[in-house]
């Protein structure tokens, strides 16, 4: 798809939620945004939506400490989910994150689909490994996003790629590459949620 039909172009900041209570109602279809806290998961969303503040961005990673709803359509939505693994937050704080997130991902009948982003200069985690698996055992599509793609020669960008490929042979998931900074793997993104979306 060209960028220029983007339809995330429209999407508007919804709610935050800190609890289940608090989630924005379980109708239509939507795509959540996960991954580690420094992968720059708010800026891919920002990058994807032709936005520079929808989703909330800062120089410390685990800043999103909420899971943040955002319309595209009135029955379609994207969703922001908070960033794991390296924030240095309290230990109860984390433990709150955990819940929520679980309590998501258990009860959320409208997920159409999962984008994992990861860092192309670094491995897949055991908690990215975790939301796999759920995922797997959920029966929910799952788009990786390789980000950073800016960040390493074209040789070395390759050879990190093909390593994912081969971490992710046999799993049934999709993969591109995405630059933020270039604007790199946008009409591919746009293309897998609409497909997700029916948009």
């Amino acid at each position: 798809m060209s960028v220029d039909n983007n339809p995330y172009r429209q999407s508007n900041y919804l709610l935050s939620a800190h609890t289940l209570e608090q989630f924005a109602e379980d109708i239509g279809r939507e795509v959540a945004f996960v991954g580690r806290s420094n992968v720059g998961k708010s800026s891919v969303i920002n990058t994807i939506t032709d936005q520079k503040r929808l989703a909330k961005t800062s120089k410390s990673p685990g800043r999103t400490r909420q899971i943040n709803f955002f319309t595209v359509t009135s029955d379609v939505r994207l969703v922001d989910l908070p960033g794991y693994g390296f924030a240095r937050v309290d230990q109860s704080l984390k433990k709150q994150w955990e819940r929520v997130i679980s309590g998501y991902f258990s009860n959320r009948s409208s997920l159409a689909g999962l984008v994992l982003i990861v860092d192309i200069r670094r491995k897949i985690t055991l908690e990215d490994e975790n939301m796999l698996q759920w995922c797997d055992s959920a029966n929910v599509p799952v788009h990786i996003i390789i980000n950073k793609a800016d960040k390493l020669p074209f040789q070395k960008k390759q050879k990190a790629y093909n390593e994912f490929q081969r971490y992710f042979k046999g799993r049934v998931v999709s993969m591109q590459l995405f630059s933020v900074l270039d604007k790199i793997g946008v009409g591919e993104a746009v293309d897998v949620l609409n497909g997700w979306l029916n948009l």
